[in-house]
């Protein structure tokens, strides 16, 4: 098709020129399929992958319907409703309605758990052409009185398989109980189960079916292999796939798995962020942004959280733990080879799950290419992602704990810990010195020593200023209870040379800043 495509399939010519700056110049597949029955007001069910461009299969004919009938908005009352499960995928739809929007002059907001509620229910207050939802909020601002549906012209429920494979149908159901009958309804989804039959039987009417492929085959342009790698060899292999060029996501089965697979990626050298339910909204929203704008080259995510990933140009799938079931393989993998681009997919396996990956490969349809006795040298790596790897380092050792300063003298760095004894140190807020572990704030000492609080080790017979009430002239010096800071040098034996501007070696002081012998 050409770009003229569009505009013979009913697309008002504003919206056609909004999209052509995005290089959307012509209709995918499942576009063309849908878009003379939802233009035409019909209810529709859409199934498609993801990638297949359904995103605006459905935003083009309802922008076309607010953009023909013109309204007055109305406070709480939204015009058209978007669902979608999670909140990565709602505001992707927002992102992808703003040029449309823009080009009909119309008002939009996306409503989502994990923030605030109080900019979303400014935002309904003040009239919605469009609303753009997760189920759980949408019905926290309805029991409250914020959000109305019973204006709602056009429902879209989007990726529904997913929805009833988290749990959302009943919600979604409420939420579509408060919508008008008459009211327009699309509902996308890759696959048709029981449960989202259910929900078309019920909300649409006489809708019209079209497909974009099969509903359980796997994107053409994917390449899908296996690696039998050994659990001692299983991080070192991820590690250098990850390491190649371009945009990689890794799946875990579980939210620790993703943070301790993404942390260990970061300390060997790989910009790898996580994507998983632990993660605020914000820490959520500012990962997805570095792995879209390539700050970040891996995400290692979880399958609920990957659900709203539409994410162009991922080279490649790693699936780091094999998925339950074929459903979820098809899922994950549908996250590269996205919009007639080619994509490799990767499923790493231990010896002790190569009966369930077989199981798991022959649901799904899938006949992948097996590599046995994979490490992380291996030729076949460089051959399934190509490049040269970022460099990599070995995680640095921990640092030995600093010892309690002996009374030798000997030169420490600081860190906080109790005033000690020793030769000569230098003092001073935030820094350790010569000698025994000490510094910032300390009480006075014994032996000769009276004083109230000083700051600095003491060390040696160490000059010092300050007011202070000598008592004796006794040798011993301790600097009580003290905490040590900052940073002191390398450890060093101390000189017999001291100095002392008191008729004892120690005086005590009040608030007295002691300096250092001559080093």
């Amino acid at each position: 098709m050409t770009t003229s495509d569009f505009a013979r399939l009913g697309v008002p010519t504003a919206l056609v020129d909004a999209l052509a700056p995005q290089g959307i110049t012509a209709p995918t597949p499942i576009q063309a399929a849908t878009l003379p029955d939802s233009l035409a007001g019909r209810d529709v069910l859409g199934r498609g992958r993801t990638g297949s461009g359904k995103t605006y299969a459905f935003l083009l004919p309802l922008v076309a319907r607010l953009l023909a009938e013109p309204r007055r908005r109305v406070g709480r009352r939204p015009r058209s409703l978007v669902l979608a499960p999670t909140r990565e995928l709602a505001t992707q739809i927002h992102e992808s309605l703003r040029p449309l929007e823009k080009a009909a002059n119309l008002r939009s907001a996306v409503v989502f758990g994990g923030v605030g509620q109080n900019p979303q229910v400014n935002a309904l207050a003040g009239g919605l052409d469009v609303l753009i939802a997760c189920p759980g909020r949408l019905l926290d601002l309805m029991g409250q009185g914020h959000a109305d549906l019973g204006a709602i012209e056009i429902t879209v429920i989007d990726e529904a398989d997913h929805m009833a494979d988290m749990g959302f149908l009943p919600m979604v159901r409420r939420i579509l109980e408060a919508t008008p009958r008459k009211g327009q309804r699309m509902l996308f989804s890759a696959t048709l189960d029981s449960g989202v039959n259910k929900l078309v039987k019920e909300f649409l009417h006489d809708p019209v079916t079209h497909s974009a492929d099969p509903a359980t085959s796997p994107v053409g342009t994917m390449e899908h292999h296996v690696l039998e790698v050994d659990p001692t060899h299983r991080f070192d292999v991820l590690r250098d796939l990850a390491a190649a060029p371009g945009r990689t996501i890794m799946f875990t089965r579980t939210k620790y798995g993703a943070k301790n697979l993404a942390r260990k990626l970061s300390a060997r050298g790989v910009d790898a962020v996580d994507l998983h339910g632990n993660l605020s909204q914000n820490a959520r929203t500012r990962n997805l942004e570095a792995f879209g704008s390539g700050t970040a080259t891996t995400m290692v995510c979880t399958d609920i959280a990957a659900r709203g990933i539409h994410v162009d140009e991922v080279a490649l799938v790693v699936h780091a733990d094999p998925p339950v079931e074929h459903k979820a393989y098809l899922h994950r993998s549908g996250r590269t080879a996205r919009a007639g681009e080619s994509g490799t997919v990767i499923t790493v396996q231990t010896p002790d799950q190569k009966r369930d990956v077989s199981d798991l490969m022959r649901k799904a349809g899938i006949t992948p290419t097996y590599h046995q006795q994979v490490v992380s040298t291996s030729p076949v790596l460089t051959e399934l992602a190509p490049g040269e790897r970022v460099e990599t380092h070995e995680p640095r050792q921990p640092e030995a704990p600093v010892d309690e300063a002996r009374l030798t003298g000997e030169r420490r760095s600081g860190g906080r810990g109790r005033g000690g004894q020793g030769g000569r140190g230098q003092g001073g807020r935030g820094q350790g010195g010569r000698g025994g572990q000490g510094g910032g704030r300390g009480q006075g000492g014994q032996n000769g020593q009276n004083g109230g609080r000083g700051r600095g080790q003491v060390g040696g017979r160490s000059q010092e200023q300050g007011a202070g009430q000598e008592s004796g002239g006794g040798r011993r010096r301790s600097g009580g209870q003290g905490r040590s800071g900052g940073q002191g040098g390398a450890r060093r034996e101390s000189s017999p040379t001291r100095y002392s501007t008191s008729s004892g070696d120690r005086s005590g002081g009040g608030l007295a800043a002691f300096s250092s012998g001559r080093r």
